[in-house]
C-alpha cells in the first residue's frame, strides 16, 4: 500500500534549515497496524502528514497504491485523499457549529453520497462507535471521550483502505483512551490499514509492527508475531 524510498523534508526560512525527515525507507502492506514512536520533535507527526499527502517531501519517492504521488496536483492529492484516507487527530478537529451527525456526515459530501445512501452510512457507524444517542448535539457539548469517538466515525464512515491516527488517544483518560484503541483494532481486523502516531507503548502495543524514530530516521522496527512475541530489527 506505502513505499517510502529515501524520502526526505527540509524546512527553509531565510536563516534555519530543519530537516524533518531523513532518508526514511518504509514499505506497509494492506491490512497492517503500524505504531510510530519516538520523541517529540522526531518527525513522527511528518512521516504521517507526508503519508496523507498533507504535506510534501523534499526528495525521495513516496508511491501510495502502486501510484507515484510526487507531480500530482492539489486537486488529484486530494482526490486520492477523500477516496483512500481517513484521519484522527489528538484535537479532534470537529467543527463546533455542525451537529455530530453533520460531522460525521462530511466525508460523504465530499464524495458525493447520495442523501439515502449517507443517512445509512451515517446511522450505522454512529451506532457502532456509540455517540448514536448524541447525533443532535454539538462538539463543545461532548466531553472529551466522545468527541474523539465523533472524530473516530467521521474517519471510518466513508471506509477508507487507511486511517492515519496522530496521538487518537493524547487528549483522553485511561478508560476512553483505550475504547478508541479498542476500536481501531476492530477495524483493523476488518482489513483496514492503520498507522498510528503515539508516546505510550501500551498503546503501541495493539499494532503488529512499531516503527521506533530518532532525529528524522528510522531507527529500528519492532514486529509482533503471535507465535514468537516480538521480533527487534534495527535499520541502519
Amino acid at each position: 500500500m506505502i513505499e517510502m524510498h529515501d524520502l526526505t523534508k527540509t524546512y527553509r526560512t531565510s536563516n534555519v534549515e530543519t530537516t524533518a525527515l531523513d532518508g526514511i525507507n518504509l514499505e506497509i502492506a494492506a491490512g497492517e497496524f503500524i505504531a510510530v514512536m519516538g520523541p517529540s520533535g522526531c518527525g513522527k507527526s511528518t512521516l504521517l502528514n507526508v503519508m496523507g499527502m498533507l504535506d510534501t517531501p523534499t526528495d525521495g519517492r513516496y508511491r501510495f497504491l502502486d501510484s507515484v504521488v510526487s507531480g500530482k496536483s492539489e486537486r488529484e492529492l486530494a482526490d486520492v485523499r477523500k477516496a483512500h484516507i481517513g484521519f484522527i487527530f489528538q484535537s479532534f478537529n470537529l467543527i463546533d457549529e455542525l451537529s455530530v451527525r453533520e460531522n460525521v456526515e462530511l466525508p460523504l459530501l465530499y464524495q458525493k453520497s447520495a442523501g439515502s445512501e449517507r443517512r445509512r452510512r451515517v446511522d450505522e457507524v454512529m451506532e457502532r462507535v456509540g455517540i448514536a444517542h448524541r447525533a443532535d448535539h454539538r462538539p463543545p457539548q461532548l466531553s472529551g471521550g466522545q468527541q474523539q469517538r465523533v472524530a473516530v466515525a467521521r474517519a471510518v464512515v466513508s471506509r477508507p483502505e487507511l486511517i492515519l491516527a496522530d496521538e487518537p488517544t493524547g487528549n483522553l483518560d485511561s478508560a476512553n483512551g483505550e475504547e478508541v484503541l479498542n476500536l481501531m483494532s476492530a477495524l483493523n481486523e476488518e482489513g483496514t490499514t492503520i498507522v498510528m502516531v503515539t508516546h505510550d507503548q501500551s498503546h503501541a502495543d495493539h499494532a503488529s509492527r512499531t516503527v521506533n524514530m530518532l532525529d528524522g530516521r528510522i531507527l529500528s522496527e519492532n514486529v509482533v508475531s503471535m507465535a514468537t512475541g516480538s521480533e527487534a530489527r534495527h535499520v541502519s
